[in-house]
């Protein structure tokens, strides 16, 4: 899908110590690849319905074209915190070079 037609979403639960990292983190990436005009809407999640629907594992979940590229089979939707492998361990969000391969994945 060319980068006008990227569709990127931040889920997250009101209060989530993580969402602003994770926000930060995918600004950075989208800057490093040269998408600065690309830009993520922020949607919270309060209830377990809009969990479900959103099959939102975790806050933060973010989403690129509307699928989750850190997405671990079997994890059940629900109004949580999420961790996310990465090289230096378990952290509240990916890496910006997690990012950035993910974006540059979906492109």
């Amino acid at each position: 899908m060319p980068k006008d037609g990227m569709k990127l979403d931040l889920l997250i639960v009101p209060g989530c110590p993580n969402a602003g990292i994770a926000a930060d983190r995918l600004r950075h990436a989208l800057d490093q690849l040269g998408l600065h005009d690309v830009a993520f809407q922020t949607h919270p999640i309060t209830d377990n319905a809009g969990a479900e629907g959103a099959r939102f594992t975790g806050s933060p979940t973010i989403l690129i074209n509307g699928r989750d590229p850190f997405e671990e089979p079997g994890r059940a939707p629900g109004l949580s915190c999420r961790l996310y492998r990465t090289p230096d361990g378990l952290a509240g969000a990916p890496t910006a070079d997690q990012l950035r391969q993910a974006l540059t994945s979906a492109l």
